[in-house]
């Protein structure tokens, strides 16, 4: 018999604090015009004091009751995050604890906004492994902990909030192809010193406000459109599929142009398209399965579709995944 992976519940969790632009202008030298024009991003979520695991609980509990197991019957743990609770243990471990469960493996993965698929790719090799037979994969931040908030060019993008989905193993195809990516060569083009090795170090010589998230956002987003773009084609082109089998694109939600410019050389219409960046901006790890759960609860994404998605984020990091949902 042949074995597959495949997505069998979604979940997704933001706070209820609502971040809008003109909340923004009140303390930033910004406007709701320069930011929408510029990324498409018109409010986020904001944690006030939920941590990256309690958000990462509250997405898993939605996945776990979409998908129909009991809780027992999860045979590993995967979070993707770069705003974890703690350096050790890991945010998966924090989240193990406060599923109650006992046993399953449970670790931490940092790719930072390619994060979610870089999971999915290890949660689908252990399954084909026959390692797990069900394992919780979330992309989880807390990115509001990590902001300069007088930076105005990053401070207006990010926002914080946590997606789950249950990957299980099937008879069926489900993950039809995953791609993942790298280079190191960029690794100042997008970082957070602060919590790091380096700067825990040296931390009380240094500033931390010049060790909190930055970007040289025009060089990153020339790198991240020929990125997105390329490996959401060749994710199509792998995945024995072809461009007009695909129902739905979700890109991670990181800039509205970078999307369209994606889409199009997908060949995709803006129907096919899964945009919340608008309502709750980049949250990193967590932009796509959030996005994929809003999708499928709204009873837009059905089963039988068949999705690609797309990733860049720091490090470089990029990926790309073709699956029937």
């Amino acid at each position: 018999m042949n074995c597959y992976s495949r997505i069998i519940g979604t979940g997704s969790y933001f706070p209820s604090k609502v971040l809008t632009n003109k909340d923004i202008e009140k303390f930033v030298d910004t406007s709701d015009e320069w930011i929408v024009t510029r990324t498409g991003i018109k409010e986020r979520r904001i944690s006030e004091d939920e941590s990256t695991s309690e958000m990462a609980y509250r997405a898993s509990l939605s996945a776990i009751e979409t998908a129909g197991i009991s809780k027992n019957e999860i045979d590993g743990i995967v979070v993707a995050t770069c705003t974890p609770d703690s350096l050790v243990p890991s945010t998966a471990c924090h989240l193990q604890g406060k599923l109650g469960i006992k046993g399953p493996f449970a670790f931490d993965i940092n790719a930072a906004c390619s994060g979610f698929i870089y999971a999915l790719a290890i949660g689908d090799s252990l399954i084909k492994n026959n390692l797990a037979r069900n394992i919780l994969i979330v992309g989880a931040e807390r990115l509001s902990s990590i902001l300069n908030w007088k930076d105005r060019s990053t401070c207006v993008l990010l926002g914080d909030g946590a997606g789950a989905v249950i990957l299980s193993k099937s008879d069926r195809p489900g993950i039809r192809s995953i791609l993942l990516h790298a280079n190191g060569e960029h690794t100042d083009l997008l970082i957070c010193k602060a919590g790091g090795s380096s700067f825990l170090a040296k931390y009380k010589e240094l500033n931390i406000e010049d060790h909190l998230f930055s970007m040289k956002g025009n060089e990153v987003f020339k790198i991240a459109v020929r990125a997105m773009k390329d490996a959401a084609v060749t994710a199509v082109e792998k995945s024995g599929l072809s461009f007009n089998d695909i129902d739905y694109f979700i890109p991670h939600q990181a800039n509205l142009r970078i999307i369209d410019a994606a889409a199009k050389r997908l060949k995709l219409s803006d129907d096919k398209v899964i945009i919340t960046l608008d309502k709750f901006g980049n949250t990193s790890a967590a932009s796509i399965p959030t996005a994929l759960d809003i999708a499928v609860k709204s009873g837009k994404i059905k089963k039988g579709n068949n999705v690609v998605s797309a990733a860049f984020g720091g490090g470089l990091t990029w990926g790309s995944t073709v699956f029937t949902f």
